[in-house]
């Protein structure tokens, strides 16, 4: 037994952040009982807890996070441990994890600058002597737009593109780190700065100086020495500076460094005015997560030189180099070829060039102050042959640990399921963006919110989410209650109010306390929930209050294929239907987090509110019999999520006959699609699940993959069959929002389905489909690690595997389970080998269409042997005919077959089982 992962406000040993409340959680592994018997959390100053300075204990504290009721004081460091017993009688207790609190808020550093012009780059620096044993030492600081600080020459820390990016006019955040064993006698500290986000291009109109127009940087270096002195080193009108070696930098255009300049004559910096207040860290650290090598070096036909790296990231190239004096060396991003050539019409106005002139001596080399989303670097300038190993792909994100993994029988479905994590990883960096390549880059709400769920499977991005809530909330209550659809906002007044998107509002917190069962976040989170629906409300009293969200400019079912014509953005379904079922759905949410929360009143007003709404999208939207006004794909899958409907049973059908009129072609967009296949398979369509997971045909997440997409793309159409991109102007190959397929395979394939908060306890009802053939998926929920896999075995037979960790229990429901209903099971290993109800090796069921028949030999076979629909599809050339079914067949019999002859068609159909 093993106590491990021990967390404080979701982090492993932070530094430096607001620990105004703090929340311990752990894990427990490798025991023998089940339960949690009794809990001790104790607080120390040192790490021997020699003297103990709070203790909590108890039966029932929380593993995904306890709350303390204890005042840490700035400027230290804590040590904790936590001390488990089990029902067994066992009792363990953890290695000691830390978290050290930031500086206080009286700073006596100063905001300093350059006297240079705004474009010229600067590097700040202060020399200082110590006499005397270092004991501790921290450094506090916050540079603008970003900073880099080195200590003799070292970089400190490993983190990059801090501070980060904030509401800068508002606050900005300062960093601590721990720098006692780089300190020496004599001391140089250099603090290079960078345009960043606040003063670089950035924004859907790619301006610049949207924060500010100057560089700055404050710090205070805190040293005690061994004989219990003091020194504090500030930034004030003592320090010089000089001109940096970067000539540009900028998130959307890139990096220039020239290693010629030699220029390190020392000027006076001069003071400058306050930013934002100065907060302690909520971002959590962008580091160097990953390092790819290239694949191929690539000779163009017009004789480019290209690196492949094989993989579509976000980050940068980390180059050795030996080069000659004065050459300069140009780094090219792009994310797609184009007959064979470097193309990157899709970043826009987005140059994503890193640059440098070189000043003969051997070294690495890579940018400071920027990232670039890429697969394919463009090299120019290289003297001499071009060697793969000096060129290292880096890949950057925010550092989370990554919780989920997924491997099936479908080759393509692994693909999905790498594209799905590498867009996560590409666009999680501070914060999530749309895309990482393109002059955009920006916190689109509605992305977001459909990912989250797939995300926290993937990922522990708790304290990643938190982070964005906090910046959205700085720009909610601005206005008036509204979530953007897209921070940072930049002409108040024309903030994007819209459903789906502002409904993040509700969903994520309600995701976060689903998956990480953190109260005292949802507590947090909740006057974000209740501004969001208390807005859309006020804004229906004043034209009446008719209980629905059908007015102002919402998106919609975004990129949805379904619109009015090819080129729309916006999907066929009625986007105020959309609307109302999402207020609906936000009211719900709200009502039950503050049932949670304990807030009765709150609750009571929400839950009456819900039931107003409800009744009136019914009347609205919904005939007397129950049928929905609106016959699109995602008008159903909207409703059926919802749980709003008069009769889900009709629902359902109509939702099929749409699908047979689509000839069971995907028509979604940013709404529909991400839901799809979750919404199928929560309602008895488990092979239209299956179905559309796999389809390869346009458009589909298969189709993407034949076409060679490492990411995922932003339209289904993204790039078309002849290998170019459909369009240049809103074209991303690495948007992760339809990558949320993949909690379908979490939460319905694997059967990691959440029914206490925190996964203490999972409604395992895994579905099973020859299609994938087996899955083999783990999830480290904060209760510790779920397994599940599931095989059809060569003799018919379904192999299931299922662990549950300490403390947590499973629903069980086995699937095409013959015997006794399995029930609850609590912490331990469980397999079951059985005879399913039905042959679950058929490839085909009576839903499959003829299209796919005739891709399978002996599918084709079959239809040979009835030769009336194949005559008549090759006399006709009746596309029709090829998305039939079992089940719709009967009623074409003016093709010229008779029942028998489908009959006997479904008896071979149906018999045929995978090889």
């Amino acid at each position: 037994m093993k106590v491990v992962e021990v967390k404080v406000n979701g982090m492993h040993n932070p530094i430096g952040f607001d620990f105004s409340t703090i929340r311990v959680a752990w894990k427990v592994i490798e025991s023998v009982g089940t339960k949690q018997a009794h809990v001790k959390i104790e607080i120390a100053l040192s790490k021997d807890f020699s003297e103990i300075l709070y203790k909590k204990s108890g039966t029932e504290l929380l593993q995904t996070g306890t709350t303390l009721a204890f005042s840490a004081q700035p400027e230290t460091r804590y040590f904790v441990r936590v001390t488990v017993t089990d029902n067994c009688g066992n009792t363990t207790m953890s290695a000691p994890a830390f978290f050290e609190t930031p500086k206080n808020n009286k700073w006596q550093g100063q905001w300093i600058t350059g006297r240079e012009d705004k474009e010229t780059h600067i590097s700040l620096q202060k020399s200082f002597d110590l006499n005397g044993e270092v004991k501790s030492a921290r450094l506090y600081i916050s540079g603008l737009g970003l900073f880099e600080a080195s200590l003799n020459g070292q970089k400190i820390g490993d983190e990059v593109l801090t501070p980060y990016y904030s509401r800068y006019p508002d606050e900005v955040q300062f960093l601590t780190f721990d720098v006692t064993k780089a300190i020496e006698q004599s001391n140089l500290l250099e603090i290079a700065l960078g345009n960043g986000w606040y003063k670089g291009r950035f924004g859907l109109n790619g301006q610049k100086e949207n924060f500010g127009s100057e560089f700055k940087a404050i710090a205070e270096l805190h040293i005690e020495l061994a004989d219990g002195s003091k020194q504090v080193l500030v930034t004030d009108e003592s320090w010089n500076y000089r001109i940096s070696e970067t000539k540009l930098s900028d998130i959307y255009d890139g990096e220039e460094i020239d290693f010629t300049n030699d220029d390190y004559h020392l000027k006076p910096v001069k003071l400058t005015r306050q930013e934002g207040k100065l907060l302690p860290r909520y971002s959590l650290p962008v580091k160097e997560m990953e390092r790819l090598t290239v694949k191929e070096v690539i000779m163009t036909s017009t004789g480019e030189t290209v690196l492949d790296f094989g993989q579509n990231f976000a980050g940068y190239v980390e180059v050795k180099s030996a080069q000659p004096l004065n050459n300069r060396i140009l780094l090219e991003f792009c994310e797609i070829l184009q007959d064979g050539q470097f193309n990157r019409d899709n970043y826009r106005s987005a140059r994503s060039e890193f640059s440098f002139i070189s000043d003969g001596k051997e070294r690495i080399i890579k940018p400071q102050f920027t990232y670039f989303g890429f697969r394919y670097v463009r090299l120019t300038g290289w003297s001499g042959k071009v060697n793969p190993s000096d060129f290292t792909g880096v890949a950057l994100y925010s550092e989370m640990k990554q919780t989920g993994s997924i491997r099936t029988g479908h080759t393509g479905v692994n693909q999905l399921f790498s594209n799905t994590l590498w867009g996560q990883k590409s666009n999680f960096i501070d914060f999530p963006t749309d895309c990482p390549q393109r002059d955009e880059r920006l916190g689109w709400t509605g992305d977001a919110q459909v990912f989250a769920a797939t995300a926290s499977y993937n990922m522990d991005t708790a304290a990643f989410y938190q982070k964005f809530i906090h910046d959205l909330r700085t720009e909610q209550v601005k206005y008036d209650g509204i979530l953007p659809g897209v921070i940072p906002v930049f002409e108040p007044g024309r903030e994007i109010f819209s459903s789906v998107w502002g409904d993040f509002a509700t969903i994520v917190p309600t995701v976060m306390m689903e998956y990480f069962g953190d109260i005292e976040a949802l507590k947090a989170n909740y006057p974000m929930m209740k501004d969001w629906v208390d807005k859309i409300t006020r804004e229906d009293i004043k034209r009446g209050q008719r209980y629905l969200y059908d007015f102002g400019n919402q998106l919609g079912d975004w990129l949805a294929l379904d619109g009015r014509t090819p080129q729309s953005m916006e999907g066929g379904t009625d986007a105020y239907f959309i609307g109302s079922c999402y207020y609906a759905n936000s009211v719900k949410m709200t009502a039950k987090a503050a049932e949670f929360l304990g807030y009765k009143d709150d609750a009571k007003i929400y839950e009456d509110l819900y039931d107003k709404i409800f009744q009136a999208i019914l009347s609205e939207y919904f005939s007397a019999s129950g049928r929905l006004v609106f016959d699109t794909q995602t008008a159903y899958i909207v409703a059926l999520h919802t749980g709003i409907y008069k009769n889900k049973n009709r629902l359902v059908e109509d939702l099929k006959t749409r699908l047979y009129k689509d000839c069971y072609k995907l028509t979604g967009g940013f709404v529909g699609a991400p839901l799809m296949c979750k919404v199928f398979a929560e309602n008895g369509m488990e092979d239209e699940a299956f179905y559309f997971l796999t389809q390869s045909e346009f458009p589909g997440w298969m189709h993407c993959i034949d076409l060679g997409a490492t990411t995922i793309w932003e339209r289904w159409n993204s790039v078309l069959d002849n290998g170019r991109l459909s369009g240049k102007m809103m074209n991303s190959l690495n948007h992760y929002a339809y990558g949320a397929v993949v909690e379908f395979l979490y939460r319905n394939v694997a059967g990691f389905k959440s029914v206490k908060p925190g996964f203490k306890v999972i409604d395992f009802a895994p579905q099973v489909s020859s299609k994938l053939g087996y899955i083999i998926a783990d999830f480290d929920s904060p209760y510790g690690p779920y397994h599940s896999s599931w095989e059809i075995l060569a003799d018919g037979r379904l192999q299931v595997t299922l662990d549950i960790p300490f403390n947590a229990q499973a629903k069980v429901t086995l699937p095409f389970y013959q015997g006794k209903e399995i029930g609850i099971l609590e912490t331990g290993h469980y397999e079951w080998i059985y005879e399913p109800k039905q042959n679950l090796r058929r490839v085909f069921t009576t839903s499959s269409i003829v299209k796919d028949w005739l891709k399978n030999p002996q599918g084709k076979t079959a239809v040979e042997t009835v030769s009336p629909l194949l005559d008549y599809y090759l006399r006709t050339g009746n596309t029709d005919f090829l998305y039939e079914t079992l089940e719709t067949l009967p009623s074409k019999d003016y093709m010229g077959f008779t029942f028998e002859e489908v009959k006997h068609l479904s008896d071979a159909i149906l018999a045929i089982e995978v090889e």
